[in-house]
Formats: structure tokens, sequence, C-alpha cells
């Protein structure tokens, strides 16, 4: 999930984000040795996937994804095999969830072929078919997922991951309205091209506070970051990927003591994030269900001392 900084990513300024690992992808391969070679079976209960690979569009992200696996091995063919896919994560809300599928599938065909691959290049691949899904893909969601670290991300630079000095505990609640986030890339893209100056001042704005969240981690400094996420917040709805339902959970939340809250991730429904504390935990978990979330997951990040 993005902690901080999306969409102004998208445009070079800095982010966070943060995995949550108590939510996954499952990509299980079953050898066919007696299959013609290069058969390959998909079974994908979440997006109604029953078939073989060929059957699936041309153009369909799953199909796209193997088939650039394939290529970056220099492959005619994968082994005869069935891919078994299975995920918890909620599909277009904002938790990267194409992201983990590439991660997965990648990992899953490069062990099986027998060249499994170092998480750089897992990374490398899964941006290439995250540009698949997404129009204008920024690259932090394949690169918090297969590094499993919270990371400080910037466009053209190395990962930095995340000092943090003491525990974060974040409660993710979902709206429960599905979001395209290449439509919301695009949406702004559009807006930034009519008023560039407006748009690219509030991704200075934004990349200012993705600086100073760092800062505020490294020193532990929780009521000051809560205070950044809910600024963060407030230049999304400026952007313009904000709605109803998100500004309704972010308003509950804070009311019921939450330290901050924001929208995460492309935003236009999806899951928003409030950062609280083990003693308002329970209460603003409570306040997000009355307000209208159709889920929550708690999500909580130890200290580290990554560099």
């Amino acid at each position: 999930m993005i902690l901080c900084g999306e969409h102004a990513v998208v445009y070079n300024q800095p982010a966070i984000a943060i995995p949550v690992l108590t939510l996954f992808t499952t990509t299980r391969i079953f050898a066919h040795p007696t299959a013609p070679r290069g058969e390959v079976i998909i079974r994908a209960d979440a997006v109604n996937i029953d078939d073989n690979l060929l059957n699936l569009p041309v153009d369909h992200p799953i199909r796209q994804t193997i088939e650039l696996i394939k290529k970056y091995f220099s492959l005619d063919a994968f082994p005869a095999c069935e891919i078994s896919i299975t995920s918890t994560l909620p599909v277009a809300a904002g938790m990267g969830s194409s992201a983990s599928l590439s991660v997965s599938i990648i990992r899953a065909l490069s062990e099986f072929i027998g060249r499994p691959l170092p998480v750089d290049q897992v990374n490398r691949v899964a941006f290439e078919a995250e540009k698949i899904f997404h129009s204008n893909p920024s690259g932090v969601d394949n690169t918090v997922i297969a590094y499993e670290k919270p990371v400080y991300f910037q466009r053209d630079h190395s990962p930095e991951f995340l000092n943090i000095a003491i525990p974060l505990h974040l409660i993710a609640a979902n709206t429960g309205i599905s979001a395209s986030t290449s439509d919301a890339v695009t949406g702004v893209r559009e807006r930034w091209q009519k008023n560039p100056g407006l748009y690219e001042e509030l991704f200075l704005q934004v990349g200012k506070i993705s600086r100073q969240v760092r800062h505020s981690l490294t020193k532990g400094n929780l009521s000051g970051t809560g205070e950044l996420l809910s600024q963060n917040h407030l230049l999304l709805q400026r952007i313009g990927v904000s709605c109803p339902e998100l500004d309704q959970l972010v308003k509950a939340s804070i009311e019921a003591g939450a330290l901050g809250a924001k929208l995460s991730g492309s935003g236009l429904g999806g899951n928003m994030l409030a950062l609280v504390t083990i003693d308002t935990a329970d209460r603003v978990e409570a306040a997000l269900t009355a307000a209208g979330a159709k889920t929550t997951v708690r999500v909580i990040l130890p200290p580290s001392m990554e560099t």
C-alpha cells in the first residue's frame, strides 16, 4: 500500500510504500509431462479463468505476463503445465493486486524452469508486466512487493529501504468501490496537460510531504507523521482522485482518534489508511466500519534498521 506520494510519484516525485504481509498471491505450478509441450492451463478462480493459456485474449494481462516471462528467458515454449493462482488481495482496491500477481507468477515460473531470478530481476520483469496492466505505472507497487520491505521510491533511482524507529500501527479500510488504476492515472494526466502549472505545484507539495514523512519515521514522530498523511489526503482531493466514500472514512477515522488518514493507491474508490496507536486501534476500526467500510485490515510495520 502507498503510505504517501501516490500520483505525484508518476511525475518523478518520491513516494513511500509499505508491504501488507498478511495478504498475498500464491502461484502453484504442476508439471504435465504427458501433455503436448507448450500446453499451459491457467486456473485462477478470483478472475474466473479455467482455460488453456492460448484461449485467453491476446491482450489479457495474465497471458501477456506469461509471454513476457517466456521472452525474458528466450524460450520457444514452457514445459506443459498447469498454473494455479489464488490471492487474498482485493482487486482494484489500491493494494497492488496486479503487481502481487506479476511477482508471484514470475517467481513461480522461473523456479519451475530451473532458472530462479534474484529479487532485483524479479522486480525488473514485474515492472514490465505492470506496464501491461496500467498505462503509466510508477514502479512503486512492484518494488515494495518484490522486496517485501517499506520503500522510499523515486523513479529512475534505486529503491531506498526505510529506517522506521518505532512500530507503525495502521488500519486499511476498503470502500467496496472497485477503481481502475489506469483510469485514475489517465485522468490525472489529462488534467495535468490542461493545467500543468497547478498540477506540477501539487505534485511538488506531495513530494515534499513524502520527504518529511521519511524523516519523521526515522525519528519515531508518530503525531507528525499522522499530520503529514492527512495533508497528503487534502492534496489528493485537489488532484481529483478522492471520492465521497474515501473522504467519509478519512473523516470518521480522525474523529475516532486516528493520528492521520488518507486514501491509499490510485483513488476513486479502493482503500484508505489510518495511522493509529495500540490504544486507539479498536475505536478507529469500529468507527470505520460504522462509516461504511466494507472490510478492514490491520497493518503493523515493525521497527527496522535497513539502510
